[in-house]
């Protein structure tokens, strides 16, 4: 064998072709033509003879990179690299590594197609498409508009926000057929929105096909999904999809049985984490190809490609798992809010309770209040007792068990007909000051930041950091303050000593039960963690240590607080009784005792307003290691004339470490917010372009939840 192929290689110029030569050009070919998974370059290949040029979104989300990049289509990629689907393309060949007029060289990253084009802009030397990973085409126009709007909002990059859109790939899922799409259901009957005066008439308006845009103050008790099902229900009625957001996988189980028995199998998809990634990105791509057009999922659903999108809801808005952890940190009701004007549909923000953003939205007009009259909220509502200091102070059971009097007959009374719920706060709670006589909470004279007064030290500005030296409430006069950390690990087996006959579940971080069993049982959980009972619900309900809530250093404190009071009485029987101890002068104690959630979101509006603070100003939160570069990083930002910055002042450590960095406010007034983060993005990226080491970090947040 090797003699003959000697032969061949020494035939003279003239003679037959060198069977090894030919060998050594199929391959040659073979690789330019089609490259293996890996390939690393596509030299000699032909390009596309129509719309050469591609243009890419790569998989890379810093700043500075965050723009569309020109490559060359090879001939055998022009069918299947069309707008939208997954690609792999080599990136970071410098200009030098061009052969046969290629750039090459550099890694393979993922990314997509945007836009095919006949010639770049570009003067020099393209590299071509790698490969495509998958013919689906999971970018969209309006993904990919909706993706940019929320990038530029939040001061972000488009690949961070794709990566939050869409979920990763999965061969198998990808590779099954979606379903036929069903034909539109008929509209459904009002049932539970007959209790609110416009509820028959918002549903009545969907099935027509209108765009209607409503803040809902839902009624307690659990038939909330029932109305929710509803509404997408008369959406799809119009031939339009729907899509609604909640805030955990428990709650999307409950909306996911209501639309289940409303409208049958087949018509909705559930994108939940706990679905898995196989399951999870089948749901989707069923969404994506229109077999399905209703959504029910957690936060990543907000951006599920609904196809003729005709209402976007989300429930609960003032959870904090409506806020992504993710660079560029967007909120669910902020982008749903950009879906329903770019797409023109319908909004719908719900909630047993009401934050003071959905109060701005009826205020400002975008949206119509949707609530029951005072009648109707009274038939419904627990019966709501409090126990402030004052009792406190003279009760000999709160003194031995940490539950007062009343609350103590409220327990026993309710475990004769079911089970008793007791919520306690989180852990970590620890608020700063507030006067000792009124409770009012300290705050700075010159920008009503929180006082703090670290280590018993000189009292400063937890937001400028100013010193303050000579504070006096403006409520009472008084000169004395008050910090007060309740904790709550004991709760559990106070209540088992204090009840030993009644077993005592408990659901929280570490475990969150879904539901109780309607027998009588004391239910101890942390907000958030509430279970629910099944038949009518809980019998009674206790809100201990109220000021652990309303005293944490967050601008939020009172309203969260209220909501998570509302939420947990939500779950009592209307009949019931709910105990808070808390001072029952306070604002939002006193909202709950009247079950008067909008108007306390209405206050509270009014107030911010009058002190700057958001959702009527716009905030970014800057932060770094050192108060040097936060002071260096804004100086570089053209930020806006109107711009205000606050600080820089240390963050909080955790108990018994140092401070992790520095932080500085920006305020701006309305309507500078998109100008304070185009300059915040623009200082950013090019502090990245240049090469800024790691240990100096910048980090940029446009809203964030906790200002203190």
């Amino acid at each position: 064998m090797s003699s003959t192929n000697d032969a061949g290689e020494r035939s003279g110029p003239g003679g037959p072709p060198e069977q090894l030569a030919l060998i050594r050009e199929t391959i040659a070919e073979a690789k330019a033509k089609a490259p293996k998974a890996k390939p690393r370059t596509w030299r000699g290949a032909a390009l596309a003879e129509e719309l050469p040029v591609a243009r890419i979104l790569v998989n890379k989300g810093v700043l500075h990179l965050d723009q569309l990049w020109d490559y060359a289509v090879p001939a055998d990629l022009a069918e299947t690299a069309q707008p939208g689907v997954r690609v792999r393309v080599r990136f970071g060949a410098g200009s030098h590594q061009v052969h046969g007029g290629r750039r090459e060289g550099g890694g393979l990253i993922d990314g997509f197609v945007v836009e095919r084009r006949a010639e770049s802009d570009y003067n020099g030397a393209l590299a071509a498409l790698a490969q495509v990973v998958s013919s689906e085409v999971v970018l969209g126009p309006r993904m990919l508009a909706l993706a940019r709007a929320v990038a530029d909002r939040y001061a972000g990059s488009l690949a961070d926000v794709l990566q939050l859109a869409l979920p990763p790939r999965n061969a198998r899922a990808e590779a099954k057929p979606s379903p036929e799409p069903l034909p539109p259901p008929p509209a459904p009957e009002p049932a539970g929105w007959e209790r609110y005066a416009a509820g028959p008439g918002f549903l009545r308006a969907l099935a027509a096909g209108s765009t209607p845009r409503a803040v809902w103050t839902a009624l307690p008790g659990p038939g909330w999904a029932d109305e929710l099902a509803r509404a997408m229900a008369a959406t799809l009625a119009s031939g339009r999809g729907a899509l609604a957001v909640v805030p955990d996988g428990r709650t999307a189980s409950r909306v996911d049985a209501a639309l289940t028995a409303l409208l049958g199998e087949g018509r909705h998809a559930l994108l939940t984490a706990e679905s898995g990634p196989e399951k999870r990105y089948r749901q989707w791509l069923a969404v994506s190809r229109g077999s399905v057009r209703a959504v029910v999922g957690t936060r990543a659903a907000m951006f599920a490609p609904v196809q003729d999108l005709g209402l976007v809801a989300v429930w609960d808005d003032g959870d904090s798992s409506h806020s992504d952890d993710h660079a560029p940190f967007p909120h669910v009701r902020e982008v749903l809010e950009l879906r329903a004007v770019t797409d023109g549909c319908a909004f719908l923000a719900g909630g047993t309770s009401c934050t003071v953003e959905a109060a701005q939205l009826v205020e400002s007009g975008w949206a119509r209040p949707l609530a029951a009259d005072r009648e109707t909220v009274r038939k419904y509502a627990p019966r709501i007792r409090t126990v402030g200091d004052e009792l406190l102070a003279r009760d000999g059971a709160a003194r031995a068990a940490r539950l007062p009097s009343l609350a103590w007959e409220t327990v026993r009374e309710g475990l004769k007909t079911g089970p008793v719920l007791v919520q306690v706060p989180r852990r970590g709670y620890v608020p700063r000051l507030a006067c000792e006589r009124c409770r009012t909470p300290a705050r700075c004279t010159v920008c009503a930041g929180p006082l703090e007064a670290p280590d018993e030290r000189d009292l400063h500005c937890g937001w400028c950091g100013r010193q303050e030296s000579g504070w006096h409430c403006e409520e009472c006069g008084s000169f004395r303050l008050r910090a007060q950390v309740v904790g709550a690990r004991r709760t559990a087996e106070e209540l088992g000593r204090a009840f030993p006959a009644v077993p005592v579940r408990t659901s929280g971080r570490d475990h969150v039960l879904d539901e109780v069993p309607d027998r009588p049982a004391l239910v101890v959980c942390t907000p958030g963690a509430e279970p629910v009972a099944t038949g009518d619900g809980y019998a009674a309900a206790l809100l201990l240590d109220g000021w652990a809530m309303l005293t944490r250093p967050d601008l939020r404190a009172g309203e969260d607080a209220l909501r998570r009071w509302i939420a947990a009485a939500s779950l009592v029987r209307g009949d019931g009784q709910v105990v808070v101890v808390a001072e029952p002068t306070l604002r939002p104690v006193q909202a709950l005792v009247r079950w008067d959630p909008v108007g306390h979101a209405v206050r509270e509006l009014a107030e911010r307003a009058q002190l700057g603070f958001p959702p009527v100003s716009r905030m970014a939160a800057v932060a770094a290691g050192s108060a040097e570069a936060v002071e260096a990083f804004l100086a570089g930002a053209a930020l806006p004339a109107d711009a205000e910055v606050l600080g820089p002042v240390p963050l909080p450590g955790r108990r018994g470490e140092a401070s992790p960095g520095e932080r500085a406010l920006v305020r701006v007034p309305p309507g500078s917010g998109a100008a304070l983060a185009a300059a915040l993005k623009a200082a950013q990226a090019a502090r990245l372009a240049r090469g800024a080491p790691a240990s100096e970090a910048v980090r940029v947040r446009i809203d964030p939840p906790e200002i203190g």
